[in-house]
């Protein structure tokens, strides 16, 4: 089973989505405060079950409505994923795949793992 980890930084808090292997499936950005912090945990629960798919590296790619998992190429080369609300927003974003198909299977893992992930402090 999931779990999500909230973890203070420098500059405030954020979270990790981890599966049950314990790898990181998808990350937050930093937030102001930890109630905001739980507040995009929640929203990655809510919107991450019933997001779409918009694959953005194939050619005419087809325009999928929030929300949605963009999956793109980044400067690397490498596939990623970033989850957006329902109001666009970017509420979670995942690491490097050197192949699709684990971007995609990132995503599925979000899916899976992110409605019923139980929420821990980092230690």
């Amino acid at each position: 089973m999931g779990k999500f980890v909230i973890k203070k930084t420098a500059t405030g808090t954020k979270f990790d989505l981890k599966a049950g292997n314990g790898e990181t499936i998808a990350t937050s950005e930093v937030y102001n405060s930890e109630q905001s912090c739980r507040g995009g945990i929640e929203s990655v629960r809510k919107n991450a079950p019933i997001a779409g798919v918009e694959n953005q590296t194939v050619e005419d790619f087809e325009k999928v409505k929030h929300p949605k998992f963009e999956i793109y190429l980044d400067k690397a080369g490498e596939y990623r994923f970033r989850l957006k609300a329902t109001n666009g927003e970017i509420i979670a974003v995942s690491e490097g795949y050197k192949a699709l198909s684990g971007c995609e299977n990132g995503i599925e893992s979000v899916k899976k793992n992110a409605p019923d992930a139980e929420i821990v402090e980092a230690e």
